[in-house]
């Protein structure tokens, strides 16, 4: 290329656009500006001086650049660990990168010879050696990410024994809802009304504002969502670094009160993510422990009220990057700075978050994807499964409280993704243990426009759903919210007949609807198992009808002096068919509009039944005296003839 050639023009021609002007400029319309550019003469240059530098001036080079990684490590804090991705992506902008350019750059000056180097093949054979080492090491991390890759012979077994879940019975392992304790709002919806709070502490709200964390806790065995404030901007640090943050906001997930916590000095949270310094807490934890990975943080408050985080501690088990899970967690005092570095089976019970909700959701993805090898995931796809996405397309999950942990929970459908699952699965957050229920019915987002379909009038959007037992039937619960992300009412969904949708204004009478309905069509799993609200009633039948609804069988009765209507749903409640009009019956009911739904009939007899047996006891007993009557004159008889026999005797005897 000339030297006073514009590259461009080489590369695109002289007019492009076919406009007029070009590159050139030539002629009499006016171009774009001529550049003097040549790529190969200025590089040269800079490589020549680079390479006939001298001793005193390879050594400040040297120290600038020792001194500009050490700085760069202390901002970027990488760990120092082959399976940090991080780690090599800063080993090769820093280190690799700089040191091969400057063996080749040495290489060339030995080879071509300059004013201050001379010619000399043993040293540019040398450097050019040296200069293959961050080649090799480069080389070396793509074979190590290779066999990280699930197609290695053997690596699809071992993705798919990383997270295995065992296979359980829903309604013996999923205890039916308390409603004291069930979560009704979401992260938004709690983030709203947390965000809502600051306006009414005005000494803080110019000072600070709420970090997005809203991490979700069992706090004293209740669902809550907390949050630590942060600086509102550097100079809101600079003044009130020394005194730390004095608050968190905790949002009741049940009652959907939000209060902001206020923190002593001694108390008060110092190591945060607002902090952009020292006491950044990712920057604090990593250069404590240099060669910890660490993943997704999270925050929480212990049963006293004191603010951590906790810092899972990634391990990769496969090759160079592949089969990441969690070995360790590192707990930080948010005030103090402490630490406490443990395995995660000695994690105290306290803690909600272990393991991440979406390393959870890959590790359950590559089970159901791996399971029957790598080439099956691809071709004929025999029992491969996934995790049902959200509404948004990202993974699709949420949280419910079990034994004072908390559970991820997901669907879980065929790999075509289609709008059903094959079960669910949940998983500990704290300890990786995991449960399978198989339970065929419809994904959440089929449940959510099912319940949107309900108020499509009102134009509430529902929250993605968590899992619940109701009368040991598997049960989507969300709520209902306006445009302004309110909650107004509440729905449950049948996962196995998403069509039974109940909705109310509050969760009592949403739960109310809901086993009225359940009740009605037939569907609980087991309807001997009585719900907490189910109220009792006894009576004589005044009347009774049946009646077939969507192809199920259904007793309608009525008892005397009461006006209510209960419905009988076959095969759930058959004891009925062995009652009539007159009967007396004593049964449980759920109330409801316009029939009350009867869950189970207890133990009384009929009046028909007490009629027949005291009917039977009299036949038994008339029959009893005539063979006793019947025993007496027979014995009688026999004695008379026993007394004529023997006078007949004494009179022979006489004569």
């Amino acid at each position: 290329m000339a030297g006073n050639q514009n590259p461009f023009a080489a590369i695109f021609g002289d007019d492009p656009f076919g406009v007029g002007g070009g590159f050139s400029g030539g002629g009499s319309r006016q171009g774009a500006p001529q550049v003097e550019f040549n790529t190969n003469e200025e590089f040269n240059k800079m490589k020549d001086k680079f390479a006939t530098m001298g001793k005193k001036a390879m050594i400040a080079c040297a120290i600038i650049a020792v001194i500009v990684v050490a700085v760069a490590y202390w901002w970027f804090h990488p760990p120092i660990n082959i399976h940090s991705m991080d780690t090599w992506m800063f080993i090769g902008i820093f280190i690799l990168l700089p040191s091969f350019l400057f063996f080749r750059a040495r290489a060339h000056a030995y080879k071509h010879g300059s004013a201050k180097v001379g010619v000399s093949k043993a040293k540019a054979k040398t450097f050019d050696t040296l200069a293959w080492i961050p080649v090799a090491v480069v080389a070396l991390v793509a074979v190590g990410t290779l066999l990280s890759l699930s197609f290695f012979p053997g690596n699809a077994q071992k993705y798919a024994n990383i997270l295995v879940p065992a296979d359980d019975e829903f309604t013996q392992d999923i205890q039916e809802v308390n409603y004291d304790e069930i979560p009704v709002i979401d992260r938004d919806s709690a983030m709203l009304l947390g965000n809502r709070t600051m306006g009414s502490m005005s000494d803080l709200v110019s000072q600070f504002e709420i970090a997005p964390t809203y991490s979700q806790i069992n706090y004293q065995n209740h669902p809550v969502r907390v949050s630590p404030l942060g600086y509102a901007d550097l100079f809101k640090w600079l003044q009130n670094r020394e005194q730390g943050i004095p608050a968190y906001v905790i949002v009741d997930m049940t009652s959907q009160d939000a209060q902001v916590v206020r923190l002593d000095s001694e108390h008060a949270i110092r190591y945060s993510e607002s902090e952009p310094l020292a006491r950044n807490i990712d920057r604090y934890v990593q250069l404590k422990y240099p060669f910890y990975m660490f993943g997704e943080k999270s925050f929480e408050i212990d049963d006293d009220g004191n603010a951590w985080w906790i810092c899972p501690v990634r391990d990769f088990t496969i090759g160079l990057f592949g089969g990441e899970t969690v070995s360790r967690a590192v707990l930080v005092n948010a005030a103090t700075g402490e630490c406490q570095d443990m395995a995660v089976e000695d994690v105290p019970q306290w803690v909600d978050h272990v393991y991440p909700a979406n390393l959870i959701i890959q590790q359950y993805n590559w089970h159901g994807k791996y399971t029957n090898g790598w080439l099956n995931s691809w071709l004929g796809q025999n029992g491969v499964v996934q995790t049902t996405p959200g509404t948004d397309g990202s993974a699709g999950y949420n949280y419910i409280a079990k034994d004072d942990d908390v559970w991820l929970y997901t669907g879980v459908t065929s790999a075509t993704g289609d709008e059903s699952i094959v079960g669910f699965v949940l998983v500990n957050q704290r300890t990786a243990e995991a449960h399978f229920y198989s339970c065929a019915g419809a994904t959440e987002s089929s449940a959510m426009q099912s319940a949107e379909g309900q108020v499509q009038n009102l134009r509430y959007e529902a929250t993605f759903p968590i899992l619940i037992n109701v009368n040991n039937t598997p049960t989507y619960f969300m709520a209902l919210k306006d445009n302004a992300g309110l909650v107004k009412k509440y729905a449950m969904v049948d996962i196995q007949s998403y069509q039974n949708v109940a909705v109310g204004d509050t969760v009592a009478d949403t739960q109310k609807s809901y086993l009225s309905l359940i009740a009605a069509n037939g569907t609980a799993a087991n309807t001997s198992s009585v719900s907490d609200s189910a109220l009792e009633a006894t009576g004589v039948i005044k009347t009774i009808a049946t009646a077939v609804i969507e192809g199920n069988s259904h007793f309608y009765v009525t008892l005397e002096g009461d006006s209510k209507i209960y419905d009988f749903a076959l095969p759930g409640m058959i004891e009925i068919v062995q009652y009539a009009q007159g009967d007396t019956v004593t049964f449980k009911y759920v109330e409801g509009d316009p029939t009350c739904s009867a869950q189970s009939i207890e133990a009384a007899k009929s009046a028909k039944a007490n009629s027949a047996d005291a009917a039977g006891a009299s036949s038994a007993d008339t029959a009893k005296a005539s063979d006793e009557a019947k025993a007496s004159d027979g014995a009688a008889k026999d004695d008379a003839a026993s007394s004529v026999s023997s006078d007949t005797s004494a009179e022979q005897k006489a004569a």
